[in-house]
């Protein structure tokens, strides 16, 4: 079986110092001082990866948490009424967001990002979504399947109708490390000093590749009076929980450092495994839809069978698992989704398959 869906780095062949989670022992945490938004060294070391990319937020801006989904959690309770609330998310997406708002009491509602060669965001279908109920704006950039990123035009849609509306931008960066180019991807200048109200989210589960080493966070940017009344309840709202364990906050500054040789080996993975994709896809009838960043990739097929069809008959005849498009709300068919993590000897093998697939069809 090759499965073409794992997205766990830990099982994916790159390899961990053997002593990278160490600090974990640290003696120190024997001692419980806890503090709402999170150790002091800790969410410098966060600050300070934000200015390795150009943006100088402050440790005092940054509320550490135990993951990205906790802190979507806590930015639901923070801005949102259960029952009375909506947030937009975009479409396609991870389908983790059906579960988090609904966990929440929080209502959702969907935008739209469309394909002409590249993917932008369906501007009208944000303010088709828009209601008196609407409170924050959720991207994610790179976004999970699509790869996409969002640059200066539509960054800078969101944020000027969040602004002008009283809502947030929720900007999801798990992603972030992970250009499928050559280049660093581009910062929107929109999101540098953004006009509204405005959360970055980030983690050690794909910044890293420590997805059970429990530790994110949330970077709180936007008009002074603004940041400083959501920190200010943010404060409450994480001290009500104090979720954030002390070992992996003590830990936290050496996993972001000693943890980059993990980060590279997965960075040159997925760039591999994109590029293998898109050569041996080429000369077929599948297209692999352009993406900027990210772990996974999309593939544009044939709509002659339907993509539950397609997947069906790869896992069942080829022994390739493949995820179809619509577990992503993709608009129409059809599309194969696929994890850009596997080994390449593997990864390539699944994709001869689903190219021998396409062409028995």
């Amino acid at each position: 079986m090759i499965d073409l869906t794992s997205t766990n780095p830990t099982r994916a062949g790159f390899e961990y110092p053997g002593d990278l989670l160490a600090p974990l022992a640290d003696a120190a945490a024997l001692s419980y001082n806890p503090s709402a938004s999170g150790l002091q060294d800790a969410r410098d070391a966060v600050a300070e990866s934000y200015a390795a990319r150009g943006l100088a937020i402050e440790a005092d801006r940054i509320v550490l948490t135990a993951s990205t989904s906790e802190a979507y959690s806590l930015l639901f309770k923070l801005l949102c009424e259960p029952g009375q609330s909506r947030v937009l998310t975009p479409a396609p997406s991870y389908p983790l967001f059906d579960h988090l708002t609904a966990l929440d009491g929080v209502e959702q509602a969907r935008y739209h990002l469309e394909y002409h060669g590249a993917w932008t965001v369906d501007v009208e279908s944000v303010d088709a979504a828009w209601t008196d109920a609407t409170r924050a704006v959720l991207a994610v950039t790179p976004n999970n399947p699509t790869g996409s990123i969002l640059h200066d035009g539509d960054a800078e849609e969101l944020a000027s109708r969040c602004a002008a509306r009283s809502a947030a931008l929720i900007v999801d960066e798990v992603f972030c490390d992970y250009p499928l180019a050559g280049t660093a991807l581009s910062e929107p200048a929109a999101l540098h000093r953004p006009a509204c109200l405005t959360f970055r989210l980030g983690g050690l589960s794909k910044t890293v590749g420590l997805p059970q080493v429990k530790l994110g966070w949330i970077a709180v940017q936007g008009p002074s009076p603004l940041v400083n009344e959501a920190l200010d309840r943010l404060e409450l709202i994480c001290d009500t929980y104090l979720s954030v364990s002390t070992p992996v906050q003590l830990a936290a500054r050496h996993l972001l450092t000693h943890g980059a040789v993990v980060r590279e080996q997965i960075q040159a993975r997925v760039k591999q495994n994109y590029s293998a994709l898109t050569r041996i896809l080429s000369s077929g009838a599948a297209t692999v839809l352009a993406a900027e960043g990210g772990w996974s990739a999309v593939i544009r097929v044939p709509s002659t069978h339907g993509e539950e069809t397609l997947v069906l008959e790869l896992l069942e005849r080829d022994g390739v698992v493949v995820h179809p498009g619509y577990f992503f709300d993709f608009a129409h068919e059809a599309f194969l989704v696929v994890s850009l993590l596997p080994v390449p000897e593997t990864f390539a093998r699944g994709v001869h398959l689903i190219q021998d697939r396409l062409n028995a069809s």
